[in-house]
Order: C-alpha cells, then sequence, then structure tokens
C-alpha cells in the first residue's frame, strides 16, 4: 500500500472503526478495505464465479421424497439455482489482509416507495426479475410482475439504519445485493462473513464480505442468513423465507413477561424511581410557577393561578416536552414540585410494553379492545405458529408492523406476507399487530366508505387512588381512499395520519357535526353507547398498567400528573349473546402529544387541563371523570 494510503488509514477508521467493530470486521482487512473503497476496487471478479446448478437429475425427477426436499431449498420454484465458488487457482487466505471484497447493492430503497420505483426507474424492474427468476419479457412494466417482485424481494433484502438525521431520515433503508452478492447461498457452517457499511466520504453503502477460513479452489461461497442466532428454534423461525418449515408445535399462548423483563426495561431507560412521599398540600389560592419549554402551553395557558417562569429552580410545576428521568433526586429535594409525567408511563405508550400490560386484562388472546399482537423480538415462534394455525383455518391473515417507539405511522407496513414480517424484525424492534380487516367505516361523500380512527385526549391525575378523566372533545382522522382489503401499501388508502404529508389532503370533521352523521349512518349504534365502550376499555387499560408496583406498572408518585392521546378505531365484532357490536380497538397511547388542533378550536383546552390535573377543579371544565 502506498504511503499516503497509510496515512489515510486513522482517518479512515476514526470514521467508521466503530461500524467495523460492531460487524466484527477483523482489523487486518481494514487496510485494504481503505484503499478499496477509496479506489473503487471491486476485484471479488478475481476470485469468484457464480456457477448454475441443475436442480434434479433426468432419473429423479419422478422420486417424491427429491421433490419434497427441492421445496427446502434455498431458491425454491423453477427458477435457476445459483452459488458462488472460488475461482481463483490458487485458493483465498484468510490470514491474507487483502481477502475482504466489496459488494455493490443493486438496489436501495424505503419500502414505501419501493412500488414507485418499480415502476419509474427505468430497468430496475428488469434487473430485480432477472435476479430474483421472474418471467417478465415485456419492457413496459406490469402489475404482476411488480407484484411478484414485492413478495420475493423478501429472500434478497437486507437492511441497515442511519443514526443521525430527524425520524424520517433514521426510518430503515433496504437493500438488495448485485448479482454476486444475491447469488451466495445460506449455510449453518458459512465460508464467508457479510456486512453492510456506509462508506462516508462518497455517501454511498457497500456490503463487505470476508472469509472466515482459508478456501481452496472450487469450494462455495456462503454466509449465515440467521448470523449471530444461536438459539435453534429461532434460527429455524428466521430461517423460513428460504427454509420453508411449519411451527405448529409451539403455544401460541403469549404469557405477561416476567418480573425481570420489567426492570431491565427500568434499567435500559436509565429511570430512577422516587422515594415514598406524602401527597403535597398546597393553599386554596395559591399561584403556580409553571416551567415549560412546550410553546402551546406558553401561548395557551391563560389561567390566573399559573404563572410563567424561566428559572426551573423556582418552579412549582415542570411541564417538560421529554421524558424526565431522575425521580428519585426529585422526590428528595423537592417533593413539592408536580410535573407533568409518571415515572414507568412508557409501560403505556411503547407500543410492546403496551401489548405485555393489556394480557392483565384478557385471556389468552389478550383483551378484546386491543388487536393481538405479537412482540417480533421475544415472541417470534408464538406469532409465526399463529400465522400458520390461522392460514391452516382459512381464516384473515392481515397483520401490521410496528416500531415500538415511532409515531405518525412510521416504518410501519400492513402485510399478508409472512416472509416480509419475519425480515422486517432484522430492521428495528417491531410488534406485529392483527390488521383490522372489517373495521367500521365512515362514508365520505367525496370518496365512499373510508377507515377512521378517532383521538381521546386523557388526564391522568394520579395512580391511588386511581383518578382519570377524559377531555369532552375527540378528534378525527380520515383516510383519502375507500378502504378495500388490497393495495395494502396504498398510505392513502390504510392510513390516516394525513396531516404530516407533504401535498395530501387532510378531511376534517369537528365531533359535533361528526356525531350525527355517524348516528344517520347507523341507527342502530347510539353515539352514547359505543363511547360508553370506549370509555369503559380505557379505565381497564389505566387499571391494569397501575394494577402492579413499579416497574410492573405505572409508579404511584403523588406529584405527577399527565396528559395522554389515545388513539383507537372500532371493528366489527359479535357479542357473547350473538349481536353484532362495534368494538374499539386501542391502537397507541401517547406521550406530550401534538394539541395544536385542540388549542385552535377550543382556546380553554390547556386552562382545562391544568385546573384538572394541578387544582383539582375538574367541576368547570370540558372533562368526564371516568374512573
Amino acid at each position: 500500500m502506498s504511503g499516503d494510503g497509510e496515512e489515510d488509514l486513522p482517518a479512515f477508521v476514526a470514521l467508521h472503526g466503530a461500524a467495523l467493530r460492531a460487524s466484527r470486521v477483523p482489523a487486518r482487512y481494514w487496510e485494504s478495505l481503505c484503499r478499496k473503497l477509496r479506489g473503487e476496487v471491486f476485484d471479488a471478479g478475481d476470485y469468484f464465479g457464480i456457477m448454475q446448478v441443475e436442480e434434479v437429475d433426468e432419473e429423479e425427477e419422478g422420486d417424491e421424497e427429491m421433490e419434497e426436499e427441492l421445496k427446502k431449498k434455498p431458491n425454491p420454484g423453477n427458477e435457476p439455482c445459483f452459488k458462488v465458488i472460488v475461482t481463483n487457482e490458487n485458493g483465498l487466505q484468510a490470514s491474507n489482509p487483502d481477502s475482504i471484497f466489496l459488494i455493490d447493492h443493486a438496489w436501495t430503497y424505503r419500502v414505501e416507495h419501493a412500488r414507485q420505483q418499480l415502476l419509474q426507474v427505468p430497468g430496475l424492474l428488469h434487473r430485480m426479475t432477472n435476479l430474483m427468476g421472474i418471467d417478465f419479457h415485456g419492457e413496459i412494466p406490469d402489475e404482476g410482475s411488480i407484484e411478484q417482485v414485492l413478495q420475493e424481494m423478501w429472500k434478497y433484502n437486507q437492511t441497515y439504519q442511519l443514526s443521525q438525521g430527524t425520524a424520517e431520515e433514521k426510518v430503515p433503508v433496504w437493500y438488495i445485493m448485485d448479482e454476486f452478492g444475491s447469488r451466495i447461498q445460506h449455510s449453518d457452517q458459512p465460508s464467508f462473513a457479510t456486512a453492510p457499511l456506509f462508506y462516508m466520504p462518497q455517501q454511498i453503502a457497500y456490503t463487505v464480505l470476508w472469509p472466515l477460513r482459508d478456501l481452496e479452489t472450487g469450494d462455495e461461497v456462503t454466509r449465515d442468513y440467521a448470523y449471530g442466532e444461536p438459539d435453534r428454534l429461532i434460527r429455524k423461525c428466521v430461517l423460513l423465507p428460504w427454509v420453508p418449515n411449519e411451527v405448529l408445535d409451539v403455544n401460541c399462548f403469549t404469557p405477561e413477561p416476567s418480573d425481570e423483563h420489567y426492570q431491565a426495561i427500568l434499567a435500559e431507560n436509565k429511570e430512577k424511581l422516587p422515594v415514598m412521599i406524602n401527597p403535597p398540600v398546597y393553599d386554596k389560592d395559591k399561584v403556580f410557577k409553571v416551567f415549560t419549554d412546550i410553546q402551546q402551553v406558553l401561548n395557551n395557558l391563560t389561567h390566573p393561578r399559573f404563572v410563567f417562569t424561566d428559572h426551573e429552580g423556582e418552579a412549582d410545576i415542570l411541564y417538560n416536552f421529554s421524558h424526565f428521568k431522575d425521580y428519585r433526586k426529585l422526590s428528595e429535594e423537592r417533593p413539592e414540585v408536580m410535573l407533568n409525567q409518571f415515572p414507568c408511563e412508557n409501560l403505556l405508550t411503547v407500543k410492546d410494553c403496551l401489548a405485555s400490560i393489556s394480557r392483565r386484562a384478557g385471556g389468552p388472546d389478550g383483551p378484546r379492545w386491543l388487536p393481538r399482537t405479537f412482540n417480533l423480538q421475544t415472541e417470534l415462534p408464538q406469532f409465526i405458529s399463529y400465522f400458520q394455525q390461522r392460514d391452516r383455518r382459512g381464516e384473515d391473515n392481515h397483520w401490521i408492523c410496528k416500531p415500538w417507539n415511532l409515531a405518525r405511522s412510521l416504518d410501519t407496513h400492513i402485510t399478508n406476507n409472512l416472509n416480509n414480517i419475519i425480515r422486517h424484525r432484522e430492521s428495528s424492534p417491531k410488534v406485529v399487530c392483527k390488521y383490522i380487516e372489517n373495521p367500521v367505516l365512515f362514508h365520505r361523500e367525496d370518496v365512499g366508505m373510508v377507515k377512521f380512527d378517532i383521538r381521546y385526549v386523557v388526564l391522568l391525575r394520579s395512580i391511588k387512588p386511581l383518578k382519570l378523566y377524559i377531555y369532552d372533545v375527540f378528534w378525527l382522522r380520515f383516510s383519502n381512499r375507500a378502504f378495500s382489503l388490497d393495495d395494502l401499501d396504498d398510505y392513502e388508502k390504510h392510513f390516516t395520519v394525513m396531516n404530516y404529508a407533504p401535498g395530501v389532503t387532510l378531511k376534517q370533521v369537528h365531533c359535533e357535526e361528526f356525531i350525527p352523521l355517524f348516528e344517520k349512518q347507523y341507527p342502530e349504534h347510539p353515539w352514547t353507547t359505543v363511547q360508553a365502550n370506549i370509555f369503559k376499555a380505557f379505565a381497564e387499560l389505566f387499571q391494569v398498567a397501575s394494577a402492579k408496583p413499579a416497574p410492573l406498572g405505572i409508579c404511584d408518585y403523588p406529584s405527577s400528573r399527565a396528559i395522554y392521546a389515545v388513539d383507537l378505531m372500532l371493528k366489527w365484532d359479535t357479542s357473547r349473546d350473538g349481536k353484532r357490536i362495534m368494538q374499539p380497538q386501542i391502537l397507541e397511547v401517547n406521550f406530550n402529544p401534538d394539541c395544536d388542533r385542540a388549542c385552535k378550536y377550543h382556546p380553554t383546552f390547556f386552562n382545562d387541563v391544568f385546573s384538572t390535573l394541578f387544582l383539582d377543579e375538574a367541576d368547570s371544565c370540558h372533562v368526564t371523570c371516568i374512573v
């Protein structure tokens, strides 16, 4: 390597060392990797070749056992099977510092843009159908071929995530390696390892390939598609896209996680629980100093018993936008200071925790007010068993994959493709929830029957005793296209969050206008009855969330208060006595929700919130006590 290359190495390591260590790329290869990246050296062709493998010998074609085995191959179906072999006459030595290779990416995209890119990027569909062994002879992209690629791509997809940037920029990126990389087959005893590497100077991602042992000419290049997973059952599940298997013998019952699980969450959140304090008592006419960084509060709180302060140290109330962590210090030094959050409230606001604690309220399938939910990190075998059982019974199998902790429908995907769901587990921690296939719809004159969801603002005054209020106004969000169980990647048909998408129509209907329209469409379902069932579900949720001591439940800290936004839909269900009912389905609970619309249409909103939570004067406010 040239002298200036050696000088480049420390800079390269400073930028990429952490990623290389995390991917366990041996340090002996780093210098060569630096040189190859800088010079864009793709020399894999000097060492490897792609070989087409004949699947079955002529005389064995009728053999049924052979047919069965074939179905289990990594490339099932009629498409040709390929493998990559070492062709260099000297073989390949793992100790050679040059034995590291760059693999280019044929297609890099975010899932929500995949269909559009296959339609619009010249040559992309042609290349992908070739790579995946799908018949496509036309010049013009056709829906059938695109659909096949969208189904098959989960056998070829790899993923990485940017660690910096906006929430949108952190949404996982998926990519398909070029023809060479995509032909490398799976083995439980792999001869090579691969890892994605984002090369900072060019802002381009490559895959790097390096040997795990010495190889001779003719040896196969393989990698472990379930790399880093030691558990046999989980490996079997993770490998299902390539090695079809049944896991029907796994019990799909998902009990509530152990106490240690909740302790680990507390530790990971770096939250320090408060010490026991006596509930603070205040003078009847005290004026409270409020410290807040929330603009909507600063602009709209006008109640005479609250004044703002810029000094956190002199505040009576801390109303923070970001999560508070050190409750212990606050409880020891300033127990009389109230704040707008509860210790361990993430049990409600993080989707996997919400599903876990909700199991306290229902049988093996969880409560009727929560869609059946599995944590893909910890309950993958149970989910696959449940999916395969439903498949056998011919039941609907549409599911929605959601990140544990992102809002606004980011990185959220609807699918009935099991491979898709299994592979999404690799990108970021996710839950998978049963997609509501029979939602109660609302007739929009301009569009037809659309999905809608409802947002209620819930005010939690205390845990012991449990005191819960609902703001009297609720908010509605509508899809922009008529609902049907197809075009699962059509955002405006299947999602209702339109206020963050540029150039998308946002349909607004005030709740007072909505109720008579709803009752006209569904005369047998008066809104008072529907809302009573919604409130019953909310009450049950908060009861189970506070039923156990922290960190297994929301902490009973007398100085805490909070507001949450609960989003829900209604689905058609059958009651125990056989009647058709509208069953509330709680979708998520949001901490510190955006109250822009609330303030715009109801200027007293924050006066009501503060009076209810901090003054205990709910009677004159637009709130209803439900517990």
